[in-house]
């Protein structure tokens, strides 16, 4: 009797020092995670949070993620940043974007994406990049049974269709390339919202 109450002592015993161990390597993981410097992270980088910075390299590219990839549309890229409207190309959507390449904002007149790039204009320039997104998923084709769309800014543009070729609020469509949630119809012109 007294041998078997001395086992089962033991092996509560040891089921314990099983448990500590456990629980101390885990604490101990969390205490090395917790350990990296917070002081060191700077400004922009506290800012940067949401959907669009969350790495994936399992699905198809968002929007965003299509845009930040192309060497031709860094203007854009550099627009929506100023912007601050990296979470919104990045919902599930779908959402069509009208991207814009380099050349389309070089034809601007001269010091106008400068300009809006400065701090005191975001809001305008969120509402010249809204001007470029709409709710849906498009191909160039289908658009063609289109007069106008709604865009993100709460108007609308036109649709043109001249031949085989699609133009939106003026803008030609050059490529489109399908994401992960909706399209990017590259357009050869930056599309200004109508005066209000």
């Amino acid at each position: 009797m007294k041998t078997r109450h001395h086992n089962w002592l033991l092996s509560i015993l040891i089921m314990l020092l099983l448990l500590f161990v456990i629980v101390g390597c885990k604490q101990g993981a969390k205490t090395e995670k917790s350990e990296t410097p917070t002081a060191t992270k700077s400004a922009e980088t506290a800012k940067k949070q949401g959907q669009a910075f969350i790495a994936d390299d399992e699905s198809t590219p968002n929007v965003l993620q299509i845009a930040i990839g192309s060497p031709d549309h860094t203007t854009l890229v550099a627009a929506v940043q100023a912007a601050d409207l990296e979470n919104a190309l990045v919902n599930a959507g779908p959402l069509m974007v009208f991207a814009p390449t380099n050349a389309a904002f070089d034809a601007l007149p001269e010091g106008t994406v400068d300009d809006l790039l400065k701090p005191e204009n975001k809001d305008a320039l969120a509402n010249i990049l809204k001007h470029h997104v709409t709710p849906g998923n498009y191909s160039k084709d289908f658009l063609k049974k289109f007069k106008k769309l709604g865009q993100a800014n709460d108007q609308n543009t036109t649709i043109e269709v001249k031949g085989d070729d699609v133009y939106v609020g003026g803008a030609k469509i050059v490529a489109s390339v399908k994401a992960g949630n909706g399209i990017v119809h590259v357009v050869d012109k930056v599309i200004l919202p109508p005066a209000q």
